[in-house]
């Protein structure tokens, strides 16, 4: 089973930041792909959906917060496909529910509010949802796992001369995309994480667990997650501004605007020697931006 989308809506944008610009940089436009499957989580989701037709589940469970863009994605596609959907949600109800809790309802998805705490033990409530859910399949939060990462290799099937980029870069949460990205790319390429969560060092770790093969294919950089997960400055928000005026590309302030930053940051600081050729993966996620205050984005 495959979801009707349209993949040749993905385009591959030239980013000119600066005026002087020594160093050719692209960006892979996933963001495109669809308004509520976007980015990466139509490709991390492909293989679960496929497992779930052919174990004849009914429906996924999935978690996330309130502003989830993993849920957002999990409601759309199993609406498309004709599959329930629940969703686990961390902490309490609340008195408003924001947009995207309001979204996920109209798309069939029933939600499931559960402790910080509750959620934080992860192992425990997979259990309890296996034992009062047997017909549902249980996706761990963002598709985390080898089965996710298996979709997520197909990314890079969409960059023409893929070979002739020396750098791919992309943002990290679960780490799920960055090890299908380091199982599909070169061994000559260097594939660069973003970590877009607050000492989180850990994922090496889990992505050479699923794949050990990956040994020393890939990187993380957690310099560039400005407090933590969907912790966002003046300083960012600014630069995100900027950089729609002068790409024309928005960008979410939990992932692509810290990946685009720390691009920006790694060019001025010279990482990227005269002659590279960088890939950048933009991996949707802009209703997330609906957190924040009217007025702070331009775009």
């Amino acid at each position: 089973m495959t979801l009707s989308i349209d993949t040749d809506l993905v385009t591959i944008d030239k980013i000119q930041l600066f005026a002087d610009q020594q160093v050719e940089t692209n960006m892979l436009r996933l963001d495109k792909i669809h308004p509520q499957i976007s980015g990466n989580k139509w490709f991390k989701l492909k293989y679960y959906l496929e497992q779930a037709f052919l174990e004849n589940r009914s429906g996924l469970i999935s978690f996330g917060g309130p502003w989830s863009n993993h849920l957002l994605a999990v409601a759309a596609a199993a609406r498309e496909a004709g599959l329930k959907s629940i969703g686990i949600i961390r902490g309490e109800a609340p008195a408003q529910p924001s947009e995207t809790l309001e979204e996920l309802r109209s798309l069939g998805m029933e939600l499931d509010f559960v402790s910080r705490t509750a959620y934080r033990n992860r192992a425990q409530l997979v259990t309890d949802l296996n034992t009062s859910y047997p017909d549902y399949l249980v996706v761990d939060a963002g598709g985390q796992g080898p089965t996710g990462a298996k979709g997520a290799a197909e990314i890079l099937s969409y960059v023409p001369d893929l070979h002739s980029y020396t750098h791919i870069l992309c943002a990290v949460g679960t780490g799920t995309m960055l090890a299908g990205l380091a199982l599909a790319a070169g061994k000559e390429q260097q594939v660069i994480g973003i970590c877009s969560l607050k000492e989180k060092e850990e994922q090496t770790a889990l992505i050479l667990q699923w794949f050990p093969s990956l040994e020393n294919r890939f990187e993380i950089n957690t310099a560039f997650h400005f407090g933590g997960f969907a912790r966002h400055t003046t300083e960012l928000t600014d630069f995100m501004n900027l950089f729609y005026h002068r790409t024309g590309i928005p960008t979410d302030i939990v992932y692509t605007a810290k990946l685009c930053y720390a691009w920006k940051q790694l060019y001025v600081n010279n990482f990227f020697q005269p002659g590279s050729r960088v890939l950048i993966i933009h991996s949707g996620g802009l209703q997330g931006n609906r957190s924040l205050a009217p007025g702070i984005l331009t775009f």
